[in-house]
């Protein structure tokens, strides 16, 4: 996805620095700019998605296990705790997008629950499908502080490596025009139709991803 070039030269804001853990800014050292916080982050999201990948091509990790709210909560946790304070944390204020605070731990558990039937029930074409299902659902339901988009995505390749059957191996390409993904998203929250959103992101062979 794109971004405003500009955005990497922006400090953080008070609320943001006291978000940040006493290791986070110890190593980030001071003035933190947003993009020196988001390599940050993509490091530590490499080490968690490697370690996971590896996991699922293993046969360690499957559909079923990836698709249980401890699993989606520890995820979570594993992207976030060293670097914010709220790593691991359910949301618990009112925002513009997502289901109520009191309702996320019955909508996150009910929507994997559901989503787990219909794939086993066939009533989810392929795994493309099923990635970006998931995908799309949690995002709706938002149930973490921040990090919703990174944590959803990352199950989602998780999702999507797991549920696919013998040969060639495929991956979703996150790489793409930003607004037009935040549209069909709250198109998905609209209709909860994820049909548009599937055709919009790419895939590409596993071993092709930089």
């Amino acid at each position: 996805m794109t971004f405003d070039p500009d955005y990497g030269q922006t400090l953080l804001t008070d609320e943001e620095q006291a978000a940040l853990t006493g290791s986070a800014r110890a190593l980030l050292g001071e003035p933190i700019l947003k993009a020196d916080l988001y390599d940050l982050e993509q490091q530590v999201q490499a080490v968690v998605a490697d370690e996971l990948m590896e996991q699922v091509l293993q046969g360690i990790l499957g559909v079923d296990e990836m698709l249980t709210d401890h699993f989606v909560r520890d995820l979570h946790r594993r992207l976030y705790e060293a670097v914010w304070t709220w790593g691991g944390r359910q949301r618990s204020r009112e925002t513009n997008i997502g289901v109520a605070p009191e309702q996320i731990s019955v909508a996150l558990r009910s929507a994997l629950d559901d989503l787990r039937f219909r794939w086993d029930a066939g009533q989810i074409r392929n795994a493309q499908e099923l990635g970006i299902s998931v995908h799309a659902a949690l995002v709706r339901i938002h149930p973490f502080v921040d990090g919703n988009g990174r944590t959803t995505r990352l199950l989602a390749d998780l999702i999507f490596l797991a549920a696919q059957g013998d040969g060639d191996v495929f991956a979703y390409d996150w790489d793409f025009d930003r607004d037009a993904y935040i549209q069909l998203l709250r198109d998905y929250d609209r209709t909860l139709d994820a049909r548009a959103l599937i055709d919009f992101i790419p895939v590409v062979r596993f071993g092709d991803l930089q």
